[in-house]
């Protein structure tokens, strides 16, 4: 998943500088939805893992 993201990142970073007007919008919000989405996958991940170690009875947080 990062990898992908990664190079979608790139690419806007790509069209954010050598685009004019609406592409630079388009890159920006495309940046923008990246990184919300990794930030969220991540954090969702590690709030499902934990809650099923809880579930467990293992009392120690998996560190991501």
């Amino acid at each position: 998943i990062i990898d992908s993201n990664l190079t979608s990142l790139i690419t806007a970073i790509i069209l954010y500088q050598f685009g004019t007007g609406p592409i630079r919008g388009f890159a920006v919000t495309l940046s923008i939805g990246l990184i919300s989405s990794v930030f969220g996958a991540v954090v969702i991940s590690r709030l499902f893992i934990n809650l099923m170690l809880y579930k467990k009875g293992l009392s120690t947080e998996l560190s991501i």
